[in-house]
């Protein structure tokens, strides 16, 4: 007749940690040269050149596309392409996903369909170390294009 009624609160729901969730997308028709290192969780749609350093989750859709050295990150699942090591404390590679490189996980699952040319090794425990992350009002590109200054006509 009388139930127990649920707590539900702000502080008693349960919060996703930044490892478990996706702060920043790269859409569709993007396309990224240079290192992405930091803390949170990334899905890429677009196209990405360069080494990926972050604690968090890794989303490659199934549009995305990244080329690199390697890849460093809490959870990756690739559902495009990678071409590149991967080393994270889960790795899932889905039935669209196309992996050429070597990965290094704590966790490896695969969907029927799934692709991958490298090999695989498995440790007990996957450190990822301190992920430097840039200040927060700073704002670094490796390869800023030069433009040249306006006149001003008046």
């Amino acid at each position: 007749m009388f139930r127990k009624r649920e707590d539900t609160t702000l502080e008693s729901i349960k919060q996703p940690t930044p490892a478990e969730r996706i702060n920043s997308v790269l859409g569709p028709g993007i396309t990224w040269k240079g290192s992405l290192s930091g803390i949170g969780g990334i899905r890429i749609e677009g196209a990405l050149e360069g080494d990926i350093t972050i604690q968090g989750m890794l989303v490659v859709g199934e549009s995305g596309r990244v080329t690199c050295e390697r890849i460093l990150a809490s959870v990756v699942i690739v559902a495009g392409v990678v071409k590149g090591d991967i080393t994270a404390e889960k790795i899932e590679i889905r039935s669209t996903g196309r992996v050429w490189g070597n990965v290094v996980t704590a966790a490896f699952a695969t969907e029927e369909g799934a692709f991958l040319r490298g090999q695989i090794q498995m440790e007990e425990k996957i450190e990822l170390g301190d992920v430097q992350t840039p200040s927060s009002n700073a704002i670094s590109l490796e390869n800023e294009p030069n433009i040249p200054e306006r006149e001003n006509s008046q």
